[in-house]
């Protein structure tokens, strides 16, 4: 019995004891998906709290005696009196290629019944955006595809370019045609054996959907499959059912997301869709946390919490991963009204707007851009060379264009070279138009831009020129690979090419049946 005893001891001897310290409180009140506890005097700010049942918060209030704590799972199963503890650590969510062709939710976690995510490292929700050293100048493009855009609003990698404009006027579709352009030139420079051409970075992308209805998400999704973009893409889904907390975190998550690829070499696209409501989900956490209200009700911080989201996006050097983040916001105005609140402050925050206007989309012009007030501060920086040559004046002559047809309304005696202006402005009007889903490349572009400034259509209808503009696109895709293939590579337009360009827009007009 003796040695049974001194065995138990020399085994109890070994062990090592180690005291596990945790910081208890406990549920004072709960309501409206926020929880206010006592007991935590040891909690940090944006801390994650642990509840029973495997439920998560995040300390937001950091009060006297109480702990305000907005809880990100399903609140009903908690109620007053239950225990809660401190974890020790801040919310982070998996990173990573794997998380690509996958929806996830607000937290990283997968909602599309495709099995685990597959992700060896977690960033941070919240981090600190890089400062001015680390930064690099924006001069690379990213290609929208679409050519008012690309013409006349470039945006460059590393850059944030809001997409402003009242309901159904086409903002969504503007972000997805940029992602599915994207994917396109990825999958364009793509050997067979999976991996990359030489010194060509592909663009990955994330979707950030913020309280937007569930079949709106549902249909992005079979849009983007539809177009084989879901190979290059993550989506981060925070449907309008959602409590406001995961509204809330969504658009960080998606930063951190997109961070994984700036700081490892590699370039990204993130578009948050939309900001008005992830704002609106703020004020409803903070009027809920008894925080003071200020203008239309948000709180004072309203400002800072999307100018720290943005300013994640950027393009870092060499030391700092060689990457870069854009991002493209969305916020959706009220009756065209640009001085709210929320769009004013995103506006400022962000290098330029391209805003969407309804009584142009009602006008048949899609997409509605409205190019006197859209702007991009980056500019010709982020063209190639043979876009900056032919768009260079576009943009003047579609401003022209508006102001002399404003006047033309009220008289018929036009001289001559009015006239001239009118009908080219007709014609550019005609060859920006561009039905959605259906972006084009950017050497196709530089052609088509190239034939309407040439005046090779001036014998073109102008309600025809979109037609024209088509089958001109058609016939080049189809007969001038080597064309289009120099002036990709070959960056200006040359004297040779311009000359090939146009004898096979020549070719074409023998073709073409007006």
């Amino acid at each position: 019995m003796s040695t049974v005893l001194e065995q138990i001891q020399a085994e109890i001897a070994k062990l090592e004891t180690q005291a596990v310290k945790t910081n208890v409180g406990r549920i004072v009140q709960i309501a409206d998906g926020v929880a206010r506890l006592d007991g935590l005097s040891e909690v940090m700010y944006n801390e994650m709290i642990e509840f029973p049942g495997g439920v998560y918060g995040i300390a937001l209030n950091l009060e006297e005696d109480e702990v305000g704590v907005v809880i990100l799972g399903d609140p009903s199963e908690l109620k007053e009196g239950d225990e809660a503890k401190t974890t020790g650590r801040l919310l982070s969510v998996p990173v990573g290629k794997g998380l690509l062709g996958r929806v996830v939710d607000a937290l990283g976690a997968p909602i599309d019944g495709k099995g685990p995510i597959e992700s060896d490292a977690l960033y941070p929700v919240e981090k600190i955006a890089p400062g001015i050293i680390p930064r690099k100048s924006v001069d690379q493009p990213v290609q929208t595809g679409i050519m008012a855009i690309d013409a006349m609003i470039p945006v460059g990698r590393g850059q944030r370019e809001l997409i402003i404009g009242d309901r159904a006027t086409g903002k969504t579709t503007v972000a997805i045609d940029t992602i599915i352009n994207q994917a396109q030139i990825n999958q364009q420079h793509k050997k067979e054996d999976g991996s990359f051409e030489e010194g060509f970075r592909p663009m990955y992308s994330i979707y950030v959907a913020i309280g937007q209805k569930q079949s709106n998400i549902a249909r992005t999704i079979k849009s983007l499959e539809a177009a084989g973009a879901m190979e290059y893409c993550t989506i981060v889904a925070a449907p309008a059912a959602e409590n406001p907390a995961n509204q809330y975190i969504a658009p960080f998550s998606g930063a951190a997301m997109g961070e994984f690829y700036m700081h490892n070499g590699m370039d990204a696209l993130i578009v948050f869709d939309d900001l008005s409501k992830h704002a609106v989900a703020y004020r409803q956490i903070s009027l809920v946390l008894k925080r003071p209200a200020g203008r239309e009700a948000y709180p004072g911080d309203v400002f800072y919490l999307h100018s720290r989201l943005l300013e994640r996006s950027a393009r870092v050097n060499e030391e700092n991963g060689n990457g870069s983040l854009t991002a493209l916001p969305i916020i959706e105005t009220q009756a065209g009204d640009v001085s709210a609140y929320i769009p004013t402050n995103v506006i400022s925050i962000t290098d330029g707007q391209i805003f969407l206007e309804t009584d142009l989309f009602n006008q048949g012009v899609r997409p509605a851009i409205n190019v006197g007030i859209s702007v991009s501060r980056v500019g010709s920086a982020a063209q190639v060379k043979a876009m900056k040559q032919v768009a260079g004046k576009v943009k003047g002559q579609l401003a022209q264009y508006r102001e002399l047809a404003a006047f033309a309304q009220f008289g018929s005696d036009l001289d001559a070279r009015t006239k001239a202006t009118l009908d080219m402005g007709d014609r550019m009007v005609e060859l920006f138009k561009q039905p959605p889903l259906s972006p084009k490349r950017t050497e196709v572009q530089v052609a088509l831009i190239w034939t309407v400034q040439n005046n090779y259509m001036a014998d073109i209808a102008a309600k025809k020129v979109t037609a024209a503009v088509s089958s001109l696109e058609q016939y080049l895709i189809a007969s001038k690979h080597a064309l289009l293939d120099k002036i990709r590579t070959g960056g200006k337009l040359t004297d040779e090419i311009t000359a090939e360009l146009k004898s096979a827009v020549e070719e074409w007009k023998k073709t073409f049946v007006a």
